[in-house]
């Protein structure tokens, strides 16, 4: 039985339901804010992830660049020291013949890093070297006597107590340490000696700081080198003594875990590090040097760090400002379905797959334009403005993009120009040339024409150094490159391969004509006297590319040997040798 109710008292009122155009506000303006927000956080996570990988890239490079480089300079060595130690002409007369000392003091002057170069014979005795500091010493005992006797011998970098202790001190103030170089020296089939040569490591310390960008130290980039157990070798300035004393070894990299589009997905280009002499992490590209031979494989990193504030800075914010963009279109557009007061359903449906398909990436999804009313027409013209707005903002963050990379693409060409070009004479360097070398080779090899090449040699230029100076020196080298480059014709290569000697690639050229060529240079040479130097007189050997060479070596060989014949027989005079 019901009880009665208590007098005066009412029932509550029916709670009175949302009108149609506060429904329509509330879920229309909660989907634009959604769409809006989900855009922006897409476009900022995007807008992130290129800058991480333009950073990525940046470090990479870097790294691969300083790579190349030092496993060039460890190939052109090994290779040095391998050709003289073949070459049977040097060491007809012996090890101890007078002409070796001349020849060991040329290679110490034109190699500046060149500490030492000596040769040894079989029993370890040293008869000369190119400073006399281990002249009449046993170097039995020393790694690189013993495996240059088997072999081309690269040793990795050391510490060397007997040297060291007659040299002054590296530029870094660390004590000298060296990369070992060594080959047999070969006579009539036999060995008869060790060619040996002691390269100081500032080479490498001058290499790395030469590739370093411009802007490395604004952007806290920092060049390392490990060796193949991990340990460290160089480090920015020289000074790797407070990371050994860390136990720093080479760094493990893995890929930013912020999010999944917040990692770097493409392989091979840098990653997320820690180092022992600090707490936060650094984006960290590690490279391996490709090495060219053997011998030169010393299983060295190049690694390159930047913090990662400085790596990403921009892009939380980049992040931010997306989505703040997002948000203001987003009320700005629940402001506007606020005043749709009598949308249709078949509207808000239209809108409501629209917004879906363009947060999906669908392509060609457009907001279409309902016209139902002049509320729904504005509002769908509102958003499809927002959404163009967007898509337009990413379109010109991808031109920004394609335009540093363009300008990153320059800079490494130029790069790529500077590590082939001898700065004192505009010429090829031996890198430059080695490339023209192998496209010559394969052309004349393909074809059938004649291919030959002229080595010149200035004769007594270190005199010209030792009486004029070396800045006359270097006016009797650029006035020769001028001379060569004025003389031969444009598809010919010219080249200084170091000191004071040239190289010429006489593509479509028969030897005799070559021969004729040097023979023309060494007139042209000889009596262009000079107001600072007196008469400067040049040697040339020239040589061809015979049917069974496989590459350009062996006519190198040669043309070094015709090189040597025309000094031996007295200098300013071109010897050919076929």
């Amino acid at each position: 039985m019901s009880q009665p109710l208590p007098p005066h008292s009412h029932p509550p009122p029916p709670r009175r339901p949302w009108s149609l155009r506060t429904q329509i506000a509330v879920v229309f303006g909660s989907l634009v804010a959604l769409v809006a927000v989900l855009l922006s956080l897409a476009f900022g996570e995007l807008l992130k992830w290129r800058i991480q990988q333009e950073a990525a890239a940046s470090l990479h490079m870097v790294a691969h660049n300083a790579a190349k480089v030092l496993a060039e300079g460890l190939f052109e060595r090994s290779r040095l020291m391998q050709v003289l130690g073949s070459s049977q002409d040097l060491w007809e007369k012996g090890i101890d013949a007078p002409e070796v000392l001349p020849l060991l003091q040329r290679m110490h002057s034109s190699r500046p890093y060149s500490r030492w170069i000596g040769v040894a014979d079989i029993h370890g005795h040293v008869p000369t070297d190119s400073n006399r500091i281990l002249q009449g010493k046993n170097v039995a005992d020393q790694p690189w006597f013993q495996a240059g006797l088997k072999d081309l011998y690269v040793g990795d970098v050391h510490a060397f107590e007997g040297l060291a202790s007659r040299l002054p001190p590296s530029s870094s103030g660390e004590p000298q340490r060296f990369l070992d170089f060594s080959a047999p020296i070969f006579r009539h089939g036999e060995t008869v000696g060790v060619l040996g040569m002691h390269l100081s490591w500032d080479w490498a310390r001058d290499v790395l700081e030469e590739l370093r960008p411009t802007y490395a130290d604004h952007a806290q980039i920092e060049l390392f080198v490990f060796d193949r157990r991990g340990e460290i070798l160089y480090a920015p300035d020289g000074r790797i003594a407070p990371y050994v004393a860390l136990g720093q070894k080479l760094p493990q990299t893995e890929q930013p875990s912020a999010s999944a589009r917040d990692s770097m997905t493409t392989p091979g280009l840098a990653g997320l590090a820690q180092w022992e002499d600090a707490r936060t992490a650094f984006l960290t590209a590690v490279t391996r040097l490709p090495a060219r031979n053997l011998a030169s494989d010393l299983g060295w990193n190049v690694v390159v760090r930047q913090p990662v504030a400085t790596a990403f800075v921009g892009a939380d914010t980049a992040v931010l400002q997306a989505l703040a963009g997002g948000i203001a279109a987003a009320m700005l557009a629940a402001l506007i379905a606020s005043l749709a007061a009598r949308r249709l359903s078949e509207d808000l449906n239209s809108l409501s797959r629209a917004a879906l398909h363009i947060e999906a990436g669908t392509p060609g999804a457009v907001v279409p334009q309902a016209d139902s009313t002049r509320e729904v027409q504005r509002l769908s013209r509102t958003l499809d403005h927002m959404t163009r707005r967007l898509l337009t903002m990413n379109e010109e963050m991808e031109v920004v993009v394609r335009q540093r990379t363009l300008e990153l693409q320059h800079a490494n060409q130029e790069l790529e120009r500077q590590a082939s070009s001898d700065p004192l004479t505009g010429l090829l360097n031996r890198r430059g040339f080695d490339a023209r070398l192998a496209t010559a080779v394969a052309l004349a090899q393909r074809s059938g024409r004649p291919l030959s090449v002229i080595t010149i040699d200035v004769d007594h230029f270190k005199r010209v150094n030792d009486t004029y100076g070396h800045e006359v020196g270097d006016n009797v080298l650029r006035t020769l490159a001028q001379q060569l480059k004025t003389r031969l014709r444009a598809s010919d290569a010219v080249a200084r391969l170091g000191g004071e000697e040239f190289i010429v690639l006489l593509a479509d050229t028969a030897p005799v004509t070559a021969l004729e060529m040097a023979e023309q240079l060494l007139v042209v040479v000889a009596t262009l006297a000079r107001d600072d130097a007196g008469t400067v007189t040049i040697s040339a050997g020239v040589s061809a590319l015979r049917p069974e060479d496989e590459n350009g070596n062996a006519m190198l060989r040669r043309s070094d040997a015709a090189l040597y014949a025309a000094k031996t027989a007295g200098r300013n005079r071109a010897v050919m040798h076929l």
